[in-house]
């Protein structure tokens, strides 16, 4: 009898051929995603059963105020390679991704956001680069998001760049692939949007090899962004001086 996952029969969906199945783990962060968390977890089932036979689903809830941490739970319940994660308090996107990374338990870890812009079977895109690269980071092809968004990314990432002597094109994009031991030998710190910039620093600075893949991106359908905020930007830049300092 075939399983059946969030509505979708995987009987009926062809397997990725000629791809090495890796443990996989897939964890995504929610603030406030109540209206979008099922379904980024039932495309995150869908999406782990193409191409890996050991795999798990995290979900982060950083102190959501709505129903999601109820969603959350119902779904790990349902779902027995789903499991939830609550911080008790909003402690920021930083936090919530070293929450992810440190659950991660298989030898691959993705991670993108629970707002639902990605479709997470692109996975596909990445996985046969982790044969040569031990991260893959997919770069948004067709930024879906504001203006100013899009020029503050793309400032952003020519002062990381510069600093920190790497060239990826899309710093802060929700789509990417580790090898999980890389986070066995880096400490992490950020608690903010410095995330991804501190994570490929500290990775590059030990040795690890990056590359990146195109993959699609979609506008937002529920919920409200809040990268944009004030308070989020001035914290990733008090986080970047540190970092600086640091390395």
């Amino acid at each position: 009898m075939s399983k059946v996952i969030c509505g979708l029969n995987t009987s009926d969906v062809k397997l990725v051929e000629d791809m090495k199945k890796y443990p996989l783990t897939i964890f995504f962060p929610c603030y406030n995603e109540e209206q979008n968390v099922e379904r980024v977890t039932c495309d995150a089932l869908a999406a782990a059963s193409k191409v890996s036979d050991d795999y798990e689903i995290i979900i982060v809830n950083d102190g959501s105020k709505d129903r999601t941490a109820e969603i959350a739970d119902e779904l790990a319940k349902k779902y027995p390679q789903v499991r939830a994660i609550h911080h008790e308090v909003n402690k920021g996107y930083g936090a919530a991704l070293q929450t992810g990374f440190k659950n991660a338990r298989k030898e691959l870890v993705f991670y993108t956001d629970g707002d639902g812009q990605f479709k997470i079977e692109e996975i596909k895109k990445l996985l046969p680069h982790i044969e040569k690269y031990d991260i893959v980071s997919g770069y948004r092809i067709s930024r879906q998001d504001p203006m100013h968004r899009k020029v503050n990314a793309f400032l952003w990432g020519a002062m990381v760049n510069m600093l920190f002597k790497f060239n990826v094109s899309d710093v802060d994009s929700a789509f990417k692939l580790y090898r999980r031991k890389i986070f066995d030998e880096i400490a992490l710190t950020a608690q903010g949007a410095l995330i991804d910039t501190e994570i490929l620093a500290k990775a590059k600075s030990k040795g690890y090899t990056i590359t990146e893949v195109g993959v699609n991106h979609y506008p937002r359908v529920a919920g409200s962004q809040t990268g944009a905020k004030l308070s989020v930007i001035v914290k990733a830049f008090i986080e970047l001086y540190k970092l600086r300092k640091q390395l």
